[in-house]
């Protein structure tokens, strides 16, 4: 709310309305010169035809005079003379040498008429034909001053002008608002969840471009907060399943330094069997590690993916035969790839080690790979317990073990290592278990290597 309040008052939002005012005041001003100026010249033409046809009608009623007459000297030219009257005009009539006949008679124009000429305003002066040969000139002197259409049309244009400053202004005022608002929003939230309110959120709509990174920043903090969630889950866990194996270690030794227990072989076979799961512990945590950061440590090459899966099932057929699985496949048609043998085997490896550990003696286990498209496809379906449908949502997480794994050794990393390994190879897995019990995991990895690249391409 105070944000929204004051967004006017931050930088942006004065710098905003000042560019605006700035612009609208120069749009203003450039178009309302320009319709003055505009104005006065269609006025001032206008005026200028009246004139030369007030000229016209004197310059004929003229000729009419003359020609009535025979001549100058006995010409009546009051009519002429009401005529340029009638437009506020004065009248002078030259005959053909230029000598003026109205008003008055004789050579030359008489002083007062030449100094009112001089002191009058526009003058116009038309040609007297008669007979069809010029015989005189009128000269029509009109007064001096604006008429009142252009002062009328300048009072119109100086309204408009100012109605549309005014309006300027507001639409100014309220696009700087509308521009400046979302950002101190913006930035309110950021600030807030830079000091640790994780629940900060702009949580605004925005026009264009500014409401995307409104929505890319809740996305980003939702992620954040997610992160976090998830990291200190995390560290919980990790805190848990070291604990264990450590308090028995330390329990059993302090038992052999106060002598409480012998230190026969049975007792250090216990001992050593804590130190072993301790350390399975730590090396599933640095392989999570390393698969998280595998896409920085990848070395690519033309692979078969049915090739691999051999290789993992060869290395993992002992484990597989102890726990009294029957194992059947599918991989003698080649599925070539681009990726990283060792990596693909680690991962494959990682789901036989799972059947092997979560299977009951005389399940089935069935590996295969092939082709679809511009994929290898590789799928593992074994016949065990299954996993409950609110637990597959979470079988990639971090340390997460499902209800029916409590007596199950194990760590819960692998198949969050699978996911890390084959995510890094632009490829992807998933998981499925239906009601009637088993579980079947299909990964694909991309035939092409499409968003790989060489280790020389990743050094910076």
């Amino acid at each position: 709310m105070i944000a929204e309040r004051h967004s006017l008052t931050g930088p942006l939002g004065r710098r905003l309305l000042a560019a605006f005012v700035l612009v609208a005041l120069s749009s203003v001003a450039v178009l309302t010169v320009a319709a003055l100026v505009a104005t006065d010249r269609g006025l001032a033409a206008a005026a200028q035809q009246d004139r030369q046809r007030v000229a016209g009608r004197v310059a004929s009623a003229a000729a009419d005079a003359y020609a009535l007459a025979g001549g100058w000297g006995g010409a009546d030219l009051t009519a002429a003379s009401t005529l340029a009257g009638s437009a506020g005009a004065r009248l002078v009539v030259f005959d053909a040498g230029g000598a003026m006949v109205w008003p008055g008679h004789g050579r030359g124009p008489a002083m007062g008429d030449m100094q009112h000429m001089g002191t009058a305003g526009p003058v116009v002066e038309t040609a007297v034909t008669a007979g069809g040969r010029r015989v005189g000139s009128v000269r029509v002197a009109f007064p001096a001053g604006a008429s009142s259409g252009r002062t009328v049309a300048w009072s119109w244009v100086a309204g408009a002008a100012g109605a549309a400053l005014a309006t300027a202004l507001l639409v100014s005022a309220f696009v700087s608002g509308r521009l400046a608002r979302p950002l101190v929003v913006l930035a309110t939230a950021a600030r807030r969840f830079a000091a640790g309110e994780r629940t900060a959120r702009a949580r605004l709509r925005a026009p264009g471009e500014l409401g995307e990174v409104a929505y890319a920043f809740d996305s980003m903090a939702d992620e954040v907060a997610r992160a976090e969630t998830v990291r200190r889950r995390l560290s919980a866990d990790i805190a848990h399943e070291l604990r264990t194996p450590l308090a028995g270690l330390q329990a059993g030794l302090e038992e052999l330094r106060d002598g409480l227990q012998p230190a026969d072989a049975s007792r250090l076979a216990a001992l050593h069997d804590q130190a072993l799961r301790l350390g399975r512990i730590v090396q599933d945590l640095a392989d999570l590690s390393a698969a998280e950061a595998a896409a920085l440590s990848l070395h690519p090459v033309d692979t078969d993916l049915s090739g691999v899966a051999s290789a993992a099932l060869a290395a993992q057929r002992p484990r597989l035969d102890t726990a009294g699985l029957t194992v059947s496949t599918e991989l003698g048609h080649p599925a070539p790839v681009f990726g990283d043998p060792d990596r693909l085997h680690q991962a494959v490896s990682n789901l036989l080690a799972n059947a092997a550990r979560y299977c009951r003696p005389g399940d089935r286990v069935h590996i295969a790979v092939r082709v679809d498209g511009d994929d290898a496809v590789l799928r593992l379906a074994d016949t065990g317990p299954g996993i409950a449908p609110d637990e597959l949502p979470h079988v990639f997480d971090r340390l997460w073990r499902g209800r029916g794994a409590a007596g199950t050794a194990g760590s819960g990393i692998g198949l969050a290592v699978v996911r890390e390994l084959i995510t890094a190879h632009s490829g992807t897995v998933g998981i499925d278990s239906p009601p009637t019990g088993g579980v079947t995991v299909t990964v694909r990895v991309p035939r092409s290597g499409a968003g790989l690249r060489s280790p020389a391409a990743q050094r910076p």
